[in-house]
Parts: structure tokens; C-alpha cells; sequence
């Protein structure tokens, strides 16, 4: 690690150390090695469910390609210990019962495919550039609808076992509580909560092109094929389980991730009418601090955690991000799009929000603007702790990122920061 670097990641916990050295000796003797192949994915998961059906758009050569190509760049490339194993083969049986589950109500509730997804909002900045942020402050608007946590990680319900509640949310908050303990300062970097605001990744995971595993493991192949592919599949599936999440709970869909900064057309295309609210900041200051957060992410799944191939692969999947969006928006509506600078919504996030507000067209209504403001009073910046690092950490110099970046910051203006 470079002279004067701030980022430091701590080892595995203690039990999860003494279950990987355990846990691998016993595979290098052919026992226990979870398997990561998709005939042994799709047993467990129809075992886990009950289910046969997992859908026409299944066994279609998109999906076909995309669970191969990421199986593949899992086994050879991924260097993960057993316990990220055992996660990421968890993660995927997951992804498969949500399919089974999702066909099974399709076809049990035809209302769900008639569902209409009316003028959706979604945000689409760079990871760290205040999209957490708002994205909460928006939550407290009674007619958007934004993903749930417990939802993200099981958005088709399965067949209530329990009389106290919704079983989606006991898992959620035994999630949570594995993450606090397995890596506690990562809530100073982004707060996972069970009932809090999620990614719209979570949802497009079972499209198996989702950039989940782009960003918490390293997988080239796979990345360099994700970002070359026709996103057109992955999002028509995303928009099924929206539909079926309005179903749950209505409302005006209010989806997040990064990811979408890459693929305005298809976003548009797949959820016409959609507004989109695109927030900028230093890349500087982001890339570098987007790169820390995957940093802590990748130690859950692997020993190996390389700074400097961090820094490298998000430093161009950033400037990919941002020169995609650009390029878009000159063949898109600018009617679809207002943009928020990370400056102005910490120097007065109730402007931006009225901002917003102005372009969707709704009136901000005072008891909203009461619940924005106590969301702002309980959770000062930092209360979770202080995220620190240096774009030096991850191989990445000030002045090669701001010429890198220079068009980007030259076209919407973006304030340098110290």
C-alpha cells in the first residue's frame, strides 16, 4: 500500500478465518466445496421452493450466455475463499427461487403483468455523489414507491409460513445483522438496512447481467462482456419485478443505481415516460471513494483484494459512466432529465429537493417537507462514522483524473473540491 494511505481493511472476522482455513483443507481433500454450476443452482433452488417453472426467458441464449459467462469468470477468476463461495452460490440459488416464485404468481395473478409502471423516477449519478442522500429524502414522498431492502433481496413473496409479519423481513434483519458484524465500518461508507432504501441492482441480479459481481468480485471477462452487451434483456426483466412490487405495494416506482447512467436509452425505452434525476461531483473525490467502498465489499468474498486493479477497473467504469450518459443525452428528451450537483445538495438539500419537485410537475406538500427535515435532523453527515481514503490508495493520481474527467466536469460545470 502507497506511503501516507488512509485505506485500511481489516482481516475477516476470527470465526470466519477458522471456518475458511477448515473449510479448506477439507477441499483440497474433495469435500465440501460448494458448487457453482447451473444445473446444481437450479436443483436447489426448485428445492428450496417447490417449484419447476423458472420462465420462458430462462433457457433463451442471452440468459444462457450471461449465467455461463458468469459461472466461468466465478470459478477462474475470482480467487473467493469458501465462505464467499458459500455466499455467492446463496446469492444465486436466490436469484433463481425469485424467478420460480415470479412465474408462479404471473401465472396465478395475470393482474401482475397488467400492472402499469406510470412515470417512474429513477437516480442516476455515480456511486457517491449524494444518491443515497437523496434518494431518502425522496422516500419520504407518500406517492413514490422506492425498493425496500427486505424487498431487494426477495421481491416475489413466498407463501406466508407466520402470523406475525412478512417472513422477507426476519431474513432481511438477520442479513443486516451478519454485515454489521462481518464488516461493521462498512455502514460508514453506505448504510445497509433492513428496511431502508436499496439499489435496483438487487432486483436485476437474477438477470445474471447485473453489475453486482462486476463491482464485489474480479471478474474481467465478465465485466468487459457485461459492459459490451445489450442491457435490453436485463432491464425488461427488471421492469417484471417492479410490476410485481407495485402489485405488493403501489405507488410511483422510485428506483437508484448507478448502473443506469450507462444505459439512459434502454432505461427510457423500457419505462417510457420515466424522469431521471442525474447527480454530479468531483470525479476526484468519487472515483477514489466509490473504489474504497468496493475495497471493503470484495474482502466478504475473497483474501485477495488488489487496490491498484480497483483503482484501475473503476476508474474506467466511471469515466464509461459518465461519456455514455453524455453521448445519450444528446439523442434523448431533455425533458427526462434534471441534474443535482453533490455541492449544492449538501449546502441546501430542501433547494434541490424543491428543484426536483419543479420538475415532476407536484407540489411539495409541508408535511413532506417535516419528514425531510427530520430524516436530515437524525442523520447528520457522518453519523455512521468517517469514510476514509486517498485516491493514492488505489493507484490513482489528482492530476490524471481531472484530465481524464475534464470534458465530464468542463460540460455540467462541476465544482472541484479540496
Amino acid at each position: 500500500m502507497p506511503a501516507g494511505a488512509r485505506v485500511r481493511l481489516p482481516p475477516n472476522r476470527l470465526p470466519v478465518r477458522a471456518l475458511n482455513a477448515a473449510w479448506g483443507t477439507a477441499w483440497r481433500m474433495g469435500i465440501g466445496k460448494p458448487r457453482l454450476t447451473r444445473d446444481s443452482l437450479v436443483r436447489a433452488a426448485r428445492r428450496q421452493t417447490g417449484l419447476e417453472d423458472l420462465g420462458s426467458d430462462f433457457d433463451d441464449p442471452v440468459t444462457r450466455d450471461a449465467l455461463s459467462r458468469l459461472l466461468r469468470a466465478l470459478e477462474d477468476e475470482a480467487r473467493l475463499h469458501p465462505f464467499g463461495r458459500a455466499v455467492i452460490r446463496s446469492t444465486l440459488v436466490g436469484s433463481l427461487a425469485t424467478r420460480l416464485r415470479l412465474e408462479q404468481l404471473s401465472s396465478a395473478h395475470p393482474e401482475i403483468e397488467a400492472e402499469a409502471v406510470s412515470t417512474p423516477v429513477f437516480i442516476a449519478g455515480l456511486a457517491r455523489t449524494g444518491t443515497t442522500l437523496l434518494h431518502r429524502l425522496l422516500g419520504c414522498e407518500p406517492r413514490l414507491r422506492p425498493l425496500r431492502s427486505w424487498e431487494g433481496l426477495s421481491p416475489a413473496p413466498p407463501p406466508r409460513t407466520r402470523r406475525d409479519g412478512d417472513p422477507r423481513k426476519a431474513r432481511a434483519r438477520t442479513a443486516e445483522r451478519a454485515l454489521r458484524y462481518l464488516a461493521p465500518e462498512f455502514f460508514a461508507i453506505h448504510p445497509v438496512e433492513a428496511d431502508g432504501y436499496e439499489e435496483d441492482v438487487l432486483l436485476q441480479d437474477g438477470s445474471f447481467m447485473s453489475p453486482t459481481v462486476d463491482a464485489t468480485m474480479p471478474v474481467p471477462s465478465y465485466s468487459a462482456w457485461l459492459h459490451s452487451v445489450d442491457q435490453g434483456p436485463m432491464y425488461r426483466y427488471f421492469r417484471r419485478l417492479v410490476k410485481l412490487l407495485l402489485w405488493q405495494r403501489d405507488g410511483i416506482y422510485l428506483g437508484k443505481t448507478p448502473h443506469h447512467l450507462e444505459n439512459l436509452p434502454t432505461l427510457l425505452e423500457v419505462f417510457p415516460g420515466a424522469k431521471v434525476i442525474v447527480t454530479h461531483r468531483d470525479p476526484a473525490r468519487v472515483v477514489p471513494s466509490f473504489c474504497s467502498m468496493m475495497a471493503h465489499g470484495r474482502r466478504l468474498f475473497s483474501d485477495v483484494v488488489d487496490l491498484a486493479d480497483i483503482g484501475r477497473q473503476f476508474h474506467a467504469k466511471q469515466l464509461k459512466g459518465v461519456t455514455d450518459a453524455m453521448e445519450a443525452r444528446l439523442h434523448l428528451p431533455e425533458k427526462s432529465f434534471v441534474d443535482v450537483h453533490y455541492a449544492d445538495l449538501m449546502a441546501d438539500p430542501l433547494k434541490e429537493i424543491r428543484r426536483i419537485y419543479d420538475f415532476l410537475g407536484w407540489e411539495l406538500r409541508e408535511s413532506t417537507v417535516a419528514s425531510m427535515s427530520g430524516f436530515l435532523a437524525a442523520n447528520p453527515k457522518d453519523k455512521r462514522g468517517v469514510h476514509r481514503y486517498t485516491s493514492e490508495d488505489f493507484g490513482l493520481g489528482r492530476e490524471q483524473l481531472d484530465a481524464d474527467f475534464a470534458a465530464y466536469r468542463d460540460h455540467y460545470g462541476i465544482a472541484r473540491e479540496s
